[in-house]
């Protein structure tokens, strides 16, 4: 049992040391799921007195007005032997052991998050104190609840130190220690009317009555004592804390309990209450409740924990890594980031990923779509081929066979698939500027950084209009090698026409007759036919070479080399990230830190058992 409330009091201690008050957050809150017991109460109900008797030391500040301005987090080790001290979490390795320095600590402390004014602080104090003589215990101290401001606090003060009472009250797993003073009417206690509001059965509100040996004569508190007046769940417990006058002469707490037994014991009207009153009940009282309580929620704190730490880990991932300090640190990351977006871009190319069938669809269909458009057929027509022929000739017609007429009948057919190799490389380009964009988007690190998505997608996209460029200059250069030397062995195999290739003494426009001009086209058509046949293979395979290849080989080459010539300012620009996204990283890994701190803590306390 000491080991879930040792378990309990460090994971509080980590909450505290790593932002988590408990308060409205975006971020999940551990603080919230633990069980605690806060103390509540109004100005001078008597609240410290009851928290220094439990503990048996003169520790807390005192003084009029508000005086706990910051919720006090007091967790009680029992030790077996030894000198009592104190420690501070904001003070580490430091042992108060004169309780006066500790209430010196607690205001200094105070006044260093709230400055030299009456203003609160939701922010927590944490103060162990190790003694023999308490009980294994956490208690949460409140401000004391007011009816009104006094000079130098904001008028709103009223509200939001019953705001802050509230936000911790109000969870389920808190622990309500209610103090009213007896000499005052119950139904105008502070303690039990807010404690009412968030805890209307009273399951989890531990009634506490002071002040009861200040009563006027001939009134008591057994109605309330024994819960006719007010009942709770748990039974009331009364304590007699000492008087003012006590405090001044600094009557120790070893007489102040004693006397507080002495009280119940000897007064008629609480003689049969006595077993169940005083200070040192209510302490050992809390402890026993307080570990059954954590016992009972420890398998649902667990659960908790694994469920919030993956979900941190999934958003940590998704938010990226944080930015590195050095120019050194900057360069490796931007070339890390460029690398994984290259990755995924050879794999949209190589099939693992999709985009890479669309180029194929352009050399399958596209392009020979493109070629039957020409329709040389057309362009041979009896007209085109007499007209050519015939201007080839110029003033003096050919002798055997018209071969200028040929070659100009076949280069104006062949230039014509110059279209399409540049519409082919053009389509190609763009497939490969959509893989770009694709492959950005699916680059999660980009997202985090907008100025260095922007870069490498323009570096990329220029390194794709150099190799479209390269590309053409290669592809048109297959159709004018076409162009510029003749297939002589296709025009070898063909039948040799013995006669004459027109009668001289008809006009220059009708020298040939319809048949002998109808075989030349037919001739050329069949050649333009081969040769286009060749260029729709050979062209893809230019095109391939020129764009694909170098795509998937040197996409980034221009980047990483302008890249190590940056200034380390423009290095960072590049990893510029908004600044709410960069909090947001800071504060889920001290909250994740929080959480794995945690899940050691119980499964050390489930091993040692």
């Amino acid at each position: 049992m000491e080991n879930l409330t040792s378990l309990v009091n460090k994971i509080q201690r980590a909450c505290t040391a790593l932002g988590d008050y408990g308060e409205e957050s975006a971020l999940p809150s551990l603080w919230d799921s633990l069980p605690s017991i806060a103390v509540v109460g109004g100005q001078s109900s008597g609240k410290s007195s009851v928290l220094e008797s439990i503990v048996g030391k003169d520790f807390l500040p005192r003084g009029s007005g508000i005086v706990t301005r910051r919720p006090l987090v007091l967790q009680l080790h029992k030790i077996d032997d030894g000198r009592e001290y104190a420690e501070f979490l904001h003070l580490p390795r430091k042992r108060f052991t004169d309780f006066a320095a500790v209430r010196k600590e607690i205001s200094d402390e105070t006044d260093r998050e709230t400055g030299r004014t009456k203003q609160i602080s939701s922010v927590p104090i944490h103060l162990s104190i190790y003694s023999p003589n308490v009980v294994n215990l956490t208690m949460i101290d409140l401000p004391g609840l007011t009816k009104v401001a006094v000079e130098g606090q904001p008028d709103s003060i009223v509200q939001d130190i019953e705001n802050m009472v509230r936000s911790f009250i109000e969870k389920p797993n808190c622990i309500i220690l209610a103090i009213s003073p007896a000499n005052q009417d119950l139904a105008t206690s502070d303690a039990i009317k807010i404690s009412r509001e968030v805890d209307p059965k009273g399951e989890r509100t531990f009634g506490v009555l002071t002040k009861i040996d200040l009563m006027d004569k001939g009134t008591d508190a057994v109605d309330i004592l024994e819960g006719k007046s007010y009942r709770l769940q748990f039974p009331w417990i009364g304590v007699v804390n000492r008087s003012q006058a006590d405090i001044n002469k600094s009557v120790d707490m070893i007489a102040a309990r004693r006397r507080e037994r002495e009280y119940f014991a000897n007064t008629p009207e609480y003689k049969h209450l006595a077993h169940r009153m005083g200070s040192e009940h209510l302490g050992k009282m809390l402890s026993k409740h307080l570990e059954n309580v954590i016992k009972s929620r420890i398998p649902s704190i667990q659960s908790l924990i694994n469920k919030t730490i993956i979900e941190l880990e999934s958003e940590l991932s998704r938010l990226g890594k944080p930015i590195a300090a050095d120019a050194g640190g900057k360069l490796y990351m931007i070339m890390e980031i460029s690398r994984v977006f290259d990755q995924i871009y050879k794999e949209h190319l190589d099939g693992v990923r999709p985009g890479g069938d669309k180029i194929y669809n352009v050399f399958d269909n596209q392009l020979p779509a493109a070629l039957k458009r020409l329709q040389f057929d057309k362009q041979l027509s009896m007209e085109n081929v007499r007209k050519l022929i015939t201007e080839a000739d110029g003033y003096q017609p050919h002798l055997i066979a018209p071969e200028q007429g040929y070659r100009r009948l076949i280069e104006s057919s062949i230039v014509s698939i110059r279209g399409p190799a540049e519409a082919a490389v053009d389509a190609v380009h763009a497939i490969l500027k959509e893989m770009v964009n694709k492959a950005i988007s699916e680059t999660a690190e980009f997202k985090q950084y907008p100025a260095l998505r922007v870069e490498v997608a323009n570096a990329a996209c220029d390194s794709l209009d150099r190799m479209k460029d390269e590309s053409k200059k290669a592809t048109l250069k297959l159709v004018d090698m076409e162009c510029s030397y003749l297939t002589v062995d296709f025009f070898r195999k063909l039948p040799q026409d013995i006669e004459k290739g027109g009668n001289p003494t008809h006009s220059i426009f009708d020298r040939y007759n319809d048949s002998y001009l109808r075989r030349i086209g037919t001739t050329v058509l069949s050649y333009v036919n081969m040769v286009s046949a060749t260029l729709r293979n050979s062209i893809p395979k230019s095109i391939v070479y020129c764009q694909v290849r170098e795509a998937k080989r040197s996409l980034l080459d221009h980047f990483f080399t302008d890249l190590g010539k940056l200034e380390p300012k423009q290095l960072a620009s590049l990893l510029n990230e908004d600044p709410a996204v960069m909090a947001r990283r800071t504060a889920l890994a001290k909250r994740l830190e929080l959480y794995r701190s945690a899940q050691a803590e119980i499964d050390a306390v489930a091993w040692s058992k």
